[in-house]
């Protein structure tokens, strides 16, 4: 939940996816075949014609169909990823991003939420595990508003489908932490509210209680998540260790 699942303190800031077989009817009737024996060989066949449990074209076509669509689907999913990470690789996780290159950002991700493979994402052992922020519209988390030496190098995300626990890393020059519990409030939906502030990974700073947010999980898979906060945010993340739990 990257991150309205974020939350500025007052101290250094935390941040926190037919063929159609064209049947051709086998026309191999000749010509000198006399019609009432055609008559008779129809009339024979009849119910072995019409036999429930025959192939009607249609049918075979739909088992013929299914596995070039979903392989079809797979490849979509496939290429819509490599296109929203070559969108992001030169944004510097969106601190470098036009409106325009948000607007494209914002396009491919909504792509492949429509082809979104896990549909409950919080019964899914896929969140668990550290992820990075490789993407994200929030100021607050991309921290523009300081000089570019002093913003966070790298933020990770680790979060705990079974406990509902969730924590924001920052690396240097700060190693601010934040912990939070997670509140579902649909399969794809939490409620976030933190609790402690880490300053440094070392001080623990008790968090206000304004210190909540929403965040929906809009596309999960092995590899990437895209999230969607209360305020608008958009946040991609990719998964970095998928053994990673969040401390007690």
């Amino acid at each position: 939940m990257s991150m309205a699942l974020s939350y500025q303190p007052p101290p250094p800031s935390l941040s926190c996816k037919t063929s159609s077989s064209t049947s051709a009817a086998p026309a191999l009737v000749h010509s000198h075949f006399p019609t009432k024996s055609i008559a008779r060989f129809l009339q024979n066949n009849h119910d072995n014609l019409s036999s429930p449990n025959s192939l009607s074209p249609e049918k075979w076509r739909a088992q013929v169909s299914f596995f070039p669509a979903f392989l079809s689907k797979r490849k979509d999913v496939a290429t819509l990823k490599e296109e929203l990470l070559e969108a992001i690789a030169p944004l510097d996780r969106g601190a470098e991003a036009t409106p325009e290159d948000q607007q494209r950002v914002d396009q491919i991700a909504r792509k492949l939420e429509a082809v979104n493979p896990t549909k409950e994402p919080l019964k899914s052992t896929l969140l668990n595990g550290k992820w990075e922020l490789i993407y994200t519209t929030s100021k607050s988390i991309l921290q523009t508003q300081r000089p570019k030496f002093l913003r966070s190098i790298t933020n990770y995300q680790g979060i705990n489908v079974d406990t509902l626990r969730a924590q924001n890393m920052e690396t240097w020059p700060f190693f601010n932490q934040v912990t939070a519990d997670l509140t579902p409030l649909n399969s794809r939906k939490v409620a976030v509210k933190f609790d402690f502030f880490k300053i440094a990974g070392l001080i623990p700073i008790k968090a206000p209680g304004r210190a909540r947010g929403e965040l929906e999980i809009t596309y999960l898979d092995e590899e990437l998540r895209i999230s969607r906060g209360d305020k608008g945010n958009l946040f991609i993340l990719k998964m970095v260790d998928p053994s990673y739990r969040v401390p007690v």
